[in-house]
């Protein structure tokens, strides 16, 4: 295994993020997703987190089943939101031992199906951050926004609060966009407040338009009009995922020429789209 901070030291990365299973049978399937993606040779890939329990036990089997069974680099994400300082103590101590390496500290959401609101001892991923630091020798990431955080009072406000985040993390991984121009800007700005440290640009491909749309504005990122009138007329679901395909891939490139650290690819627990891109940038695979 590896310290992601190490692999981007020695040069880009390529990644993929799944999400862990509600089921036994999801969590087979998403088995076979991962074993279809390691022939690319990912330099990590991570798996998403609810602060629920059931959530973030599945969160643990699946990074730790990657970390056993695979020769694949895993990341866990972790939030702070419902969650005490001594919670985290003992979560980071379970990573240890499973001998997982790599964390993504995020301020993350309320679980939507608790109707009463988690206790938390935390106000920002900053604070996650310096807990993570403290509780092993883990190479640590950040969540990044190019368009700034949906939660924000400015870009500059979104911009500062990032900077002191790299401050104490790694690395970062952006929120998915549609635009190389937005994230150019955010290492442009970044880098004005003195911060140089990798930002690794996250792509979604659009193979599902009406998902994409809601992912967007969940996350704060603007459906570009561009696209969206690009993909109006589209009513062939397989015309959609054409399209999508072929503009993610046009992305991928444009920031790879731009200087980008590597490229994170949000799968859905999928990896047709991912291979397909994959294959359209000539980047090499490993094995049959």
């Amino acid at each position: 295994m590896a310290r992601i901070a190490d692999l981007l030291a020695d040069g880009r990365t390529f990644s993929f993020e799944f999400f862990p299973p509600k089921t036994d049978a999801a969590q087979l399937s998403l088995g076979r997703t991962i074993a279809e993606l390691e022939p690319l040779g990912p330099s990590f890939v991570s798996v998403t987190y609810g602060a629920g329990g059931s959530t973030r036990q599945r969160t643990h089997e699946v990074v730790a089943w990657v970390r056993r069974e695979t020769a694949i680099t895993p990341m866990a994400h972790l939030t702070c939101a419902g969650h005490r300082r001594v919670e985290i103590a003992e979560i980071l101590a379970s990573y240890q031992a499973a001998g997982i390496e790599n964390i993504l500290a995020l301020g993350g959401d309320q679980p939507q199906d608790q109707a009463e609101v988690q206790p938390s001892d935390y106000d920002y991923a900053a604070e996650l951050v310096e807990d993570v630091r403290q509780g092993g020798p883990f190479s640590i990431g950040v969540a990044a926004h190019p368009e700034g955080h949906p939660r924000s009072t400015s870009r500059e406000a979104d911009r500062r609060h990032l900077a002191a985040k790299l401050g104490l993390a790694d690395f970062a991984i952006t929120q998915f966009f549609f635009d190389a121009g937005d994230y150019v800007r955010l290492v442009d700005e970044l880098a004005q407040l003195g911060v140089t440290k990798p930002v690794i640009p996250g792509i979604m491909p659009v193979t599902n338009k009406g998902q994409v749309v809601r992912m967007a504005e969940l996350s704060g990122a603007a459906f570009p009009v561009w696209l969206a009138e690009r993909l109006e007329p589209v009513t062939d679901p397989d015309e959609v995922r054409r399209i999508g395909i072929e503009l993610a891939t046009t992305l991928c490139a444009d920031l790879l020429e731009a200087g980008a650290p590597g490229l994170h690819f949000y799968t859905l627990n999928r990896s047709s789209a991912t291979r397909e891109i994959y294959a359209n940038l000539g980047l090499p695979v490993t094995a049959g």
